[in-house]
């Protein structure tokens, strides 16, 4: 799909909140409600926008700790890594996976309430997994920069 100007602006707008009316989006990117409106189901329909959620403060529901944890895989086979990836999409406290290039297999991002909370994580969840070789934990002292919005 071709990017207008228009449809930049609209991605760059719903970004920012993604509970504007019709009326409010069409106001801030200069375009008519109903340009706006075919606008974004088209956007939608081919994939460039995704779910529309509500962003959640860690702190508020006791998921402070934030934990970078790379981890090296004792297989690379298929069927192996596929596991893997299907354990981490039944944890909660993973937010993010990315299969890494390099000295190790994943990047994982994970919440956890405190130190405590993180380390029956990596005990009783991660590091027992059959694949799992071994991991290392990085503890994010704070949050310097965080954003969900790309540039477009």
């Amino acid at each position: 799909m071709m990017l207008d100007a228009v449809d930049r602006r609209i991605l760059a707008v719903l970004q920012e909140d993604a509970a504007l009316s019709h009326a409010a989006l069409s106001e801030k990117v200069g375009a008519s409600s109903a340009s706006c409106w075919r606008r974004v189901r088209a956007l939608e329909e081919a994939g460039v926008l995704l779910a529309a959620v509500r962003l959640v403060d860690p702190e508020k529901v006791g998921r402070s700790v934030n934990v970078m944890c790379q981890v090296r895989m004792r297989s690379h086979a298929p069927d192996d890594r596929q596991a893997f990836e299907s354990f981490l999409q039944t944890k909660p406290e993973v937010m993010e996976a990315h299969s890494m290039s390099g000295e190790w297999d994943y990047l994982l991002r994970i919440v956890a309430a405190d130190v405590a909370g993180y380390e029956r994580f990596l005990m009783r969840e991660l590091l027992n997994h059959s694949n799992v070789a071994t991991a290392a934990s990085h503890f994010a002292l704070s949050q310097v920069k965080y954003s969900t919005a790309l540039p477009v």
